[in-house]
């Protein structure tokens, strides 16, 4: 969630819109001047960064809420068609697929030559970059939709069984967890030897990464489903309560809090010093990462589920109105 300097701290104008056939909830990634996302109408989309420009689209048989992972020249990406595909980012042919037992919502997290990623059908899989074979399995009690985070060698993962679990990345060998509420949509950041989640419970928690202690828990009005963003200290993240928050991340208190008119589950994306989001109220947000006051907002024709990305000073992301949007 954390970006190099550069987003715009003034609106200006929109640089390009790109439509789909169905509402684009997949968060979108750029890399080497294309933005790469997925849409309900069952592609993965490769769209030129600076002219909105259609590169090449891949069709899987279901819909794509899974958000693309691009590493050595290969877009990773899930599908509700069960299976997690690595496809040539400049050519948009498929190099591999790999089958599990459900949809995948999951995002992957590629480290080390390896693919992460969960499942609906309760696992967690790790997969070799290059071939698609299988390294490991993890099986939890229930599906896992959330997306995995990976750090010095461990995975983060949560499942909607209630647990944060801290798996080995070489082995797939459990080594904690730690118990909330089941259900999760939000995913985990790892910064400065914590891991950062928010729950259906209400409340986001700072996790000990080491053991799986709990150091705090901030609690909001509603369930997070917005995955959390640190930066400078600062974990930034937005609630059901219609709420982005900034929390301390050494005592969990709270900074500051900005409201919204509906539902925050885009998560955010933090570039010097401006924090971007969108909202249910249909909505991108640009919000000052210190003083939580607004900079400027962007209006489309629907909700705004998926979460930005910012690159050279434009900010990308899609809506349920069917559109990918370019901003600056």
């Amino acid at each position: 969630g954390v970006y190099p300097p550069g987003g715009p701290t003034e609106l200006t104008q929109l640089v390009w819109k790109f439509i789909t056939e169905d509402a684009i909830t997949s968060s979108p990634a750029v890399s080497g001047g294309v933005v790469y996302f997925g849409s309900g109408d069952n592609h993965l989309y490769a769209v030129d960064a600076n002219t909105g420009q259609e590169r090449w689209k891949f069709k899987t048989e279901s819909g794509i809420d899974s958000s693309p992972a691009v590493s050595g020249g290969v877009v990773y990406f899930g599908s509700g068609d069960n299976h997690l595909y690595a496809v040539d980012a400049n050519t948009g042919q498929e190099r591999w697929k790999f089958k599990t037992e459900s949809g995948i919502d999951s995002s992957p997290a590629v480290s080390g030559g390896v693919v992460y990623f969960g499942s609906w059908d309760n696992h967690l899989y790790a997969v070799d970059a290059n071939t698609g074979q299988e390294l490991w399995r993890f099986r939890t009690e229930e599906s896992i939709s959330s997306s995995p985070a990976v750090s010095e060698g461990v995975v983060y993962c949560l499942s909607d069984d209630g647990f944060l679990y801290a798996v080995d990345a070489n082995t797939g060998q459990e080594l904690w967890k730690l118990r909330t509420v089941p259900g999760f949509y939000s995913s985990p950041a790892v910064s400065g030897g914590v891991v950062y989640v928010g729950s259906e419970d209400y409340y986001l928690y700072a996790v000990d990464a080491n053991t799986g202690q709990q150091r705090w828990r901030f609690k909001t009005e509603y369930m997070i489903y917005s995955s959390p963003a640190v930066s400078g200290g600062v974990v930034y993240f937005g609630s059901v309560d219609n709420h982005l928050y900034a929390v301390d991340t050494n005592t969990g208190q709270e900074l500051w809090k900005f409201k919204t008119e509906d539902v925050i589950v885009s998560s955010p994306a933090v570039s010097g010093g401006v924090v971007y989001f969108g909202s249910g109220d249909n909505h991108l947000y640009a919000v000052d990462a210190n003083t939580g006051q607004e900079r400027w907002k962007f209006k489309t024709e629907g909700e705004i589920l998926s979460s930005p990305a910012v690159s050279g000073g434009v900010v990308y992301f899609g809506s349920l109105d069917n559109h990918l949007y370019a901003v600056k």
